[in-house]
């Protein structure tokens, strides 16, 4: 679909180009996907469902510190009767004054992370549906096969119940600290970050929205790039099934969600990254109303390089700034 440029920004022994023979400008003029028509009341309607759920958190145990944060093992109810757990961090000194939910990779979570600069944040770290803490029966953790759960059927899909997990977080949130109501953002990573695109257009309760390097953008786009992440599991499941997995895969699409946004939005895209392909992160990025979408260009995600940490620090700085300004 595109023509290649003459090399990748860095060496590397994949059998295809991380980079897809596109600069930043190219990227920067991917028009994202139309959503179907029906996109919007199939959200509204889940979203509807899921809240009126009642998460009963249950903080379980103390976890030891985080930085400047108190951890807390953490449990809450979700849809489809599954469990959640995770972690929650509260501040060690003051009161919190903001929430967010912070969303992980497909290689799951084995413990929190420390957020720099949100020393007044309450944060809530779960696992998503069958991944780490929240094991669920007959759903696999590898991420080759989880993506493909429930694939033929839009309303049975694993990303829509991770999806409700996110908002169940939110109200588990809400539940334990509802003195952050009107200051609760969410902030994901890869697999995280592209359910935080999924979920946020659809919650009012959500201001802000950090993604990096954010999955499941323009997925009829992304089912025509390889890669060595889980959409490479869907385009090798499509070659070997006669299910059109756009069917379901068209409102799951985090571009065609992105366009419904209507609060600040930080993105962090990557410029060669061999698990996401660059064109859907910055689908995603393009698709955000111009006004309310700030893009932190990163040279590569998915993969080492001599100025990731450099880049990583002043990211960390970004996104701070970017959240306390709620």
């Amino acid at each position: 679909m595109f023509s290649p440029m003459p090399a990748a920004p860095f060496p590397h022994a994949y059998a295809f180009d991380p980079a897809h023979g596109l600069d930043l400008a190219r990227l920067l003029a991917i028009a994202p996907p139309t959503p179907p028509d029906d996109f919007a009341d199939f959200w509204r309607r889940r979203h509807a469902a899921a809240r009126a759920l009642e998460p009963a958190p249950r903080v379980e145990s103390a976890a030891g510190a985080v930085g400047s944060h108190a951890a807390h093992a953490l449990r809450y109810a979700s849809s489809d009767g599954v469990e959640i757990g995770g972690w929650l961090l509260t501040p060690r000194r003051g009161p919190a004054r903001r929430g967010v939910l912070v969303g992980h990779g497909y290689g799951g979570r084995e413990a929190p992370d420390e957020v720099a600069g949100l020393d007044d944040a309450v944060l809530l770290f779960p696992c998503f549906r069958g991944m780490g803490r929240s094991p669920v029966a007959g759903l696999s953790a590898r991420p080759f096969l989880h993506v493909l759960h429930g694939i033929e059927a839009r309303e049975r899909y694993v990303l829509g119940g991770c999806v409700d997990d996110l908002w169940l977080g939110v109200s588990a949130l809400l539940a334990l600290f509802p003195e952050v109501a009107g200051r609760v953002a969410v902030m994901g990573i890869s697999f995280g970050g592209g359910i935080g695109a999924l979920a946020a257009p659809w919650d009012e309760r959500v201001g802000r929205l950090f993604v990096e390097v954010p999955t499941f953008g323009h997925q009829a786009l992304r089912l025509t790039l390889p890669s060595v992440g889980s959409g490479e599991a869907v385009r090798g499941y499509q070659r070997h099934h006669a299910f059109n997995v756009m069917e379901t895969l068209a409102y799951y699409d985090a571009a065609a969600a992105a366009r419904y946004l209507r609060i600040p939005t930080l993105v962090a895209a990557a410029l060669f990254d061999p698990a996401v392909p660059p064109p859907g992160q910055f689908a995603i990025h393009n698709a955000i109303p111009a006004h309310l979408r700030r893009l932190f260009t990163l040279a590569a995600g998915h993969f080492d390089y001599p100025e990731k940490a450099a880049e990583e620090r002043e990211l960390a700085r970004e996104v701070a700034s970017f959240l306390m300004e709620a």
